[in-house]
C-alpha cells in the first residue's frame, strides 16, 4: 500500500448519503481496505499492518482484545490526521465506506468545521485532484460509546486513488477512535437518480427565491430610481444612514457641512480595506450603470501598479456561486483632493442575479477613499453590445503566426552616406512607417506583434518604430517574472516578421531627459543582441530635454527640471527621473553601441523634446568613425513651429529621422488650445514637407488609446483626421506643402 505524507485537504462539498448504525458488507464482497478491522500488526507489532502512520497524536490501542486507531489531541488547534490511500480497480463508479468510531471529551475549534471528521478526497494515477470530493462526514459532538457509521458517494472520472484522511481538525480537546473502516464498490445508479432528484428540487428553490429576489428589487428600483437605497445617505435612523447601519474600523461614516458621506481608510500599509455590499438584479437586466461621486487624498499606491483605489465587482448566481464576466474595476492611483463624479457601465451575464460592489483601498500604503451619492441602475446594453462584438473581433485578428527567420527576404543593410540613407548595394532607402506602441507601457503587450504585421503588409510601411524599456527588458515590472524573457522575445518576433517582409524596425529606448549610465549599458546588451542584423536601428533616447547642447553631446550634471513643458507625456517614474542627476551624453551612448561591434545605424534625437536640431549644424554632431552612421531624430507635433530652422540646417548635411509626427482632433489639456492647429490642415501641408525634403518618418501612435491616434480601434481603422493622410503617404499619395509654420 502506497503510503503518503501528511497533508491538509481543501473541503469541498459533494453528494453523500449518511446512514447511522448501518451493517457492515459481507465480508464476501470485494473489499478495498486491507487489514481493515485493524488486527493484523505490522513488523514490530507498534501499529496496523497496511496502514500510514500518525505523525503526532496517534496511537493503536486495545480493548478487551481489539485493537483500533486513536487519535488523540495534544494540545489545542494542533491537527491530528491519518492520511491513507486506498488503490480504486478500474470502472469504478460509486463506493461505500463503513466504519465503528468513538469520540469522546470533544471540544471544538475556533471554527464550527474544527471538529472530528473524516475527509475523502479523489486523485488520478499523477496525483491530481479530482473534482467533486465528498463531503467531510463530521462529528461535532461526543458519541455514546462506539457507533457504525457508513457514507455512500460517486467516483469522478480517472479517479485512480481514493485519500482517506480521519482527523481531529484543530480541535480544543478530543479523543477520536476508529475501527473496522471498509471500503467496497457499489452500484451507482440509485445515487444518481438521488442526487439528481435533490439537485432538481435545489433548483426549484433557488429559481423561486431569485424570482422574490428580483421581483423586490425591481420595485426598489421603481419607487426610489436605484438599486442601491439611500445611496446619498441623508436619510437618517437616529445618526446613521438608513439602510446601511453602523461602520467603524477602516470604513466609517464623516460629516462635512452638514451632508454625511462614507470614508475608507488606510490604516496600515497593505492591508485591504474594503467596503462589501451585494444588490440583486430585477428580471432581463442586460447592463448596469453604477454612479457614484469620490475623493481621494494622501493616496500612494502599493507595491503592484493595481494595489490603488478601485471599486471591485463581482456577480453571483441564484446558487450564490461566483460567475464569470465580472466588470474591469473603475480604479484611481492619483489624489483627487475634491468630489469627482464618476460612473462605470457594464453588462449583466445573463445567469446573473447579484452583483457585489466592493469600493476598496486595495493593499496601497496609505490613502483614503471618500464616497457619496451612489446608485446603481440598468443601462442601455445596445452599446457595450457593439463593444464587446468590437472587442471580440480585434482578438481574433490579434493572432499572428510564429515564422521562421527567412533570410533570403531580409533586407539589405544600411549605412549613411552623406545626408541619405542607403543600402549595401547602393540604393537610397527612404524609411517611412509608424510606431507600433504598447511595449513601452506594458511589458506583457502582444498587440506591437500585430500592429507591426498590418503596418507593413497592409498601410505598406517600411519602417516600423517600436518603443521599448530597459526595466521591461531586463524584466524589472511587478507584471514581469522571468527576468525579461517574454518580453525580449516579443522584440525578437517583431524584428523577424518586419524583415521577413523586407522591411525595417526602429528599437527606440523609450525614455526622456538625458542619457544615463544604465542606458549605455541597455545598449551594450541590446546591440550585442542585434547586432548588424541589416533590419534593425538603434533610437538611443526618446526624447531629450531640459538640457544644453553640450550636455547633450559631452555630458554633465543635469539640473532639477521645472516648469511643466511638456511632461504629460512623462509617467511618475520618468518624473522623479527629472530630479538632479549625471547625464553621460549621447556620445558616449553611441561607443556603448560601437563596443559591441555593432554597425546598425544608431538615430539620436535632439534637445527640446526631440523637436531642435539646430545643434547639430553648430558643431555637436556625434562622431561614428567605426558604424554605418548616424541619422538624427525629429519629433514635432501640430503646436510646434520653426520647422525650417530647427530641421533644415542638419538636413542639409544628415539624414533625419522624424520618428513621432501627429495631430489629433482632440486637444491636449497641456498645450494652450490656440497653439494646436487642426490635423485637417496642419496633417496634409507635414506630410507635404516631409516629402519635399525627403525626410524619414514614422507616425505617431499605431495604437488607438496613444494620442494623436491613427488608427481608431484594433481592426486598425485609420483615423479621419489623422490616419487616413499616412496611410495615403504610405501608399505614395503626393501632398502638396502649402505653408510650413
Amino acid at each position: 500500500m502506497l503510503l503518503r505524507p501528511l497533508i491538509t485537504p481543501a473541503l469541498i462539498a459533494c453528494f453523500l448519503i449518511f446512514a447511522a448504525a448501518s451493517p457492515l458488507l459481507a465480508a464476501s464482497e470485494a473489499e478495498l481496505a486491507p487489514n481493515g478491522n485493524l488486527e493484523t500488526p505490522n513488523a514490530d507489532s507498534t501499529w496496523p499492518a497496511d496502514w500510514g502512520q500518525v505523525k503526532s497524536g496517534g496511537s493503536w490501542e486495545s480493548e478487551s482484545g481489539n485493537h483500533f486507531i486513536r487519535l488523540k489531541s495534544p494540545e489545542p488547534g494542533q491537527m491530528v490526521m491519518l492520511y491513507q490511500e486506498l488503490k480504486l480497480p478500474p470502472g469504478t463508479e460509486a463506493l461505500r465506506l463503513s466504519w465503528k468510531q468513538r469520540v469522546s471529551d470533544l471540544k471544538k475549534g475556533k471554527s464550527s468545521w474544527f471538529d472530528a471528521r473524516i475527509m475523502i478526497e479523489f486523485v488520478d494515477d499523477q496525483h491530481q485532484k479530482l473534482k467533486p470530493a465528498p463531503k467531510p462526514a463530521a462529528t461535532g459532538k461526543d458519541t455514546d460509546g462506539w457507533e457504525e457509521r457508513q457514507v455512500e458517494f460517486l467516483v469522478p472520472p480517472g479517479a485512480y486513488w481514493l485519500q482517506f484522511m480521519p482527523a481531529l481538525f484543530q480541535v480544543e480537546s478530543g479523543t477520536f477512535d476508529l475501527d473496522d473502516i471498509s471500503l467496497q464498490a457499489v452500484d451507482p445508479a440509485p445515487l444518481r437518480a438521488e442526487m439528481d432528484r435533490r439537485n432538481k428540487e435545489r433548483l426549484a428553490k433557488q429559481t423561486a427565491d431569485a424570482a422574490k429576489r428580483r421581483a423586490k428589487a425591481q420595485k426598489t428600483l421603481e419607487e426610489t430610481g436605484s438599486l442601491i437605497l439611500n445611496g446619498s445617505f441623508e436619510e437618517k435612523k437616529g445618526d446613521l444612514p438608513l439602510h446601511w447601519g453602523k461602520m467603524s474600523g477602516a470604513v466609517r461614516w464623516e460629516n462635512e457641512s452638514d451632508n454625511t458621506f462614507l470614508r475608507i481608510e488606510s490604516q496600515e500599509p497593505g492591508k485591504l480595506a474594503m467596503l462589501y455590499r451585494t444588490y440583486d438584479i430585477p428580471e432581463g437586466t442586460k447592463a448596469l450603470e453604477l454612479t457614484w461621486k469620490q475623493r481621494t487624498s494622501n493616496l500612494k499606491t502599493g507595491e503592484m501598479p493595481w494595489f490603488d483605489a478601485r471599486i471591485m465587482l463581482e456577480f453571483q448566481g441564484i446558487d450564490g456561486k461566483k460567475i464569470s464576466g465580472k466588470p474591469a474595476p473603475p480604479y484611481t492611483n492619483r489624489n483627487s483632493n475634491d468630489w469627482v463624479e464618476k460612473s462605470k457601465t457594464f453588462l449583466v451575464p445573463d445567469d446573473a442575479l447579484t452583483l457585489i460592489v466592493m469600493p476598496s483601498l486595495f493593499q496601497v500604503k496609505s490613502g483614503t477613499l471618500d464616497l457619496d451619492d451612489i446608485a446603481l441602475r440598468p443601462a442601455d446594453p445596445t452599446p457595450l453590445f457593439a463593444a464587446a462584438k468590437l472587442r471580440e473581433e480585434e482578438a481574433q485578428m490579434r493572432n499572428v503566426p510564429v515564422e521562421e527567420p527567412n533570410r533570403a527576404k531580409w533586407p539589405k543593410m544600411l549605412k549613411v552616406v552623406g545626408n541619405r540613407v542607403q543600402d549595401t548595394d547602393g540604393n537610397d532607402v527612404w524609411l517611412q512607417g509608424v510606431n507600433a506602441g504598447g511595449l513601452e507601457t506594458l511589458p506583457q503587450d502582444k498587440q506591437p506583434i500585430k500592429s507591426a504585421v498590418v503596418a507593413i503588409d497592409e498601410w505598406h510601411a517600411n519602417c516600423v518604430r517600436v518603443p521599448i524599456k530597459d526595466e521591461f527588458w531586463y524584466g524589472k515590472s511587478p507584471y514581469q517574472k522571468d527576468g525579461g524573457k517574454e518580453y525580449r522575445e516579443t522584440i525578437d518576433r517583431i524584428v523577424n516578421l518586419a524583415a521577413n517582409r523586407g522591411a525595417y524596425v526602429v528599437l527606440d529606448l523609450h525614455r526622456y531627459r538625458a542619457p544615463k549610465q544604465e542606458h549605455a549599458d541597455f545598449w551594450k546588451d541590446c546591440a550585442t543582441v542585434y547586432k548588424n542584423h541589416p533590419a534593425v536601428l538603434f533610437d538611443l533616447l526618446n526624447e531629450p530635454h531640459g538640457i544644453s547642447w553640450e550636455v547633450w553631446r559631452n555630458g554633465g550634471f543635469v539640473g532639477t527640471k521645472n516648469g511643466n513643458d511638456e511632461s504629460a507625456f512623462l509617467d511618475d517614474a520618468e518624473k522623479k527621473a527629472n530630479q538632479g542627476f549625471e547625464s553621460i551624453g549621447m556620445q558616449a551612448m553611441v561607443e556603448a553601441v560601437r563596443s559591441t561591434g555593432a554597425k546598425n545605424i544608431v538615430i539620436a534625437g535632439g534637445v527640446f523634446w526631440c523637436n531642435d536640431l539646430t545643434g547639430i549644424a553648430e558643431g555637436y554632431a556625434l562622431e561614428d568613425p567605426s558604424g554605418n552612421g548616424i541619422m538624427y531624430s525629429w519629433h514635432t507635433y501640430n503646436w510646434h513651429t520653426d520647422w525650417e530652422k530647427k530641421v533644415l540646417p542638419t538636413a542639409a548635411k544628415h539624414p533625419i529621422f522624424l520618428g513621432e509626427v501627429g495631430a489629433d482632433i482632440n486637444k491636449m489639456d497641456f498645450i494652450p488650445a490656440a497653439d494646436q492647429e487642426s490635423p485637417y490642415t496642419w496633417v496634409p501641408d507635414m506630410l507635404g514637407f516631409i516629402q519635399k525634403h525627403h525626410i524619414h518618418w514614422t507616425g505617431w501612435c499605431f495604437h488607438p488609446r496613444a494620442t494623436p491616434v491613427m488608427i481608431s480601434d484594433w481592426k486598425y481603422t485609420p483615423t479621419p483626421f489623422w490616419g487616413k493622410f499616412a496611410k495615403e503617404a504610405l501608399d505614395g499619395k503626393q501632398f502638396e506643402l502649402k505653408r510650413t509654420r
